[in-house]
C-alpha cells in the first residue's frame, strides 16, 4: 500500500551561515536553528552540527558561492568566515585580506540576486584605542591588520549593498565546536581547571559579551527588519583580559591565585598612527543606538558572565556539550 502522506514544507525563513564551523558560526547556528531553517558552509574540514545541513564552499570561488546561494535562496546570509586573531592577521596579511574582505565581496556581490540580506560582523579593532567612547559616526582609525581588513569590508558594504546589516562587536567569548582549537574562554577554563599559572594582558581595555548575546540581538534586528545600518554591540563597561579572568574565577567559584597580570604583544600594522604601544588602549563602544533601536539595556560584563554560568549549568568543563537556546534574560 502506497501512502499519500507528504510532509509539510518548511515555511521558516532560511539563514545561510558562511563559515558554520567557526566559533561565531557554530554558536549562531545553534542559536538560530530553533526558529529558522539553518544551512551552513565550511571550507575543508567539517564538524557536523546536529540538525543542520552543511556543505563545502570556498568563499574565494565565486562559482561555488553562487551555487550555494542558488540552491538555498536564503533570506539572510551571515558571514562568519575570517581570520579573527590579531597576531595571525599580522603574520599573514594576505590571508587576512582574503578571508576578512575578499570573500565577503564575493558573497555581497551575489547575495542580492536572491533577495538575501547579508550580515557582517565587524569589531572594535577598526579603531585605534583612544580613551573615549566610540560611536557609529566615528571614522575608523585602524592600527592593526585585522582592523584594516574589517574597516575595508564595512566601507564596501555601506557603499555597494542595498540590503545589509553590520554589527560592530566587542570581544565575544564562549565555546567553539573545533575540538583541537580552543577559544580564549575555553583555554581560560582549561588553565584554571589544571592549576596552570598564566599571564593575562592588563593593558587593553575592551567590552566582553557571551556570544549568545550576539544571537539574541541579531534575532531582534531580524524581527524588527533592521536593514542598511551599522550598530555597535558591546557590554556597558570594559575590562582587560586579566580582569576578565579574575571575574571568571569569582563567578565560577574558582581560585584566582595563578591568574597573573602582564602585557601581551599587540601587533601594530606598519604605517599606522602608532609606532608602538606605551600606554593603555581603550575600546569602548557606545551602545546607545542599539539600546534605543531595540528598546533594551545591554548588560555589564559581570551580568554577561553570570548568564554564561547559568547557560553552561555552572560547568567548568570546557568540552562538555551544553544545549541552551539563550532565552529568559530578565534585563533585556
Amino acid at each position: 500500500m502506497v501512502s499519500n502522506f507528504q510532509s509539510a514544507p518548511d515555511k521558516r525563513k532560511t539563514v545561510l551561515i558562511i563559515g558554520v564551523n567557526s566559533f561565531l558560526g557554530s554558536n549562531l547556528a545553534e542559536f538560530f536553528r530553533k526558529d529558522y531553517r539553518v544551512v551552513g558552509t565550511y571550507h575543508k574540514k567539517n564538524h557536523p552540527l546536529p540538525g543542520i545541513l552543511t556543505l563545502p564552499c570556498d568563499v574565494l570561488n565565486k562559482d561555488e558561492v553562487q551555487l550555494v546561494l542558488y540552491a538555498f535562496k536564503p533570506d539572510f546570509v551571515l558571514y562568519c568566515v575570517g581570520l579573527p586573531s590579531l597576531k595571525d592577521c599580522a603574520d599573514m596579511p594576505n590571508s587576512s585580506d582574503a578571508l576578512n574582505s575578499a570573500g565577503l565581496f564575493n558573497v555581497a556581490e551575489l547575495a542580492p540576486r536572491y533577495g538575501a540580506r547579508i550580515v557582517y560582523f565587524s569589531s572594535q579593532y577598526v579603531f585605534s584605542g583612544l580613551n573615549k567612547n566610540y560611536n557609529e559616526m566615528d571614522n575608523p582609525d585602524v592600527i592593526t591588520q585585522y582592523g584594516k581588513a574589517q574597516a575595508s569590508s564595512e566601507f564596501y558594504l555601506q557603499k555597494s549593498s542595498l540590503n545589509y546589516l553590520i554589527l560592530r562587536c566587542c570581544n565575544l567569548y564562549g565555546r567553539g565546536i573545533a575540538p583541537l582549537k580552543n577559544t580564549f574562554f575555553e583555554q581560560l577554563q582549561k588553565n584554571v581547571k589544571n592549576n596552570q599559572g598564566v599571564v593575562y594582558d592588563n593593558f587593553v581595555h575592551q567590552g566582553f559579551l557571551d556570544v549568545y548575546y550576539l544571537g539574541m540581538i541579531l534575532k531582534m534586528c531580524i524581527d524588527k527588519n533592521v536593514t542598511n545600518r551599522l550598530v555597535h554591540l558591546s557590554s556597558q563597561d570594559t575590562m582587560t583580559h586579566f580582569e576578565f579572568a579574575k571575574l571568571y574565577c569569582e563567578v565560577f567559584k574558582e581560585s584566582d591565585g595563578l591568574i597573573n597580570n602582564g602585557k601581551w604583544l599587540f601587533p601594530i600594522a606598519k604605517g599606522s598612527s602608532l609606532e608602538k604601544i606605551e600606554e593603555h588602549l581603550y575600546y569602548k563602544l557606545d551602545v546607545l543606538n542599539i539600546e534605543g533601536l531595540l528598546k533594551i539595556k545591554m548588560p555589564t560584563i559581570t551580568e554577561s558572565m553570570e548568564f554564561t554560568f547559568k547557560r553552561f549549568n555552572g560547568s567548568k568543563d570546557a568540552h562538555k556539550a551544553v544545549k541552551n537556546k539563550g532565552e529568559g534574560i530578565s534585563f533585556i
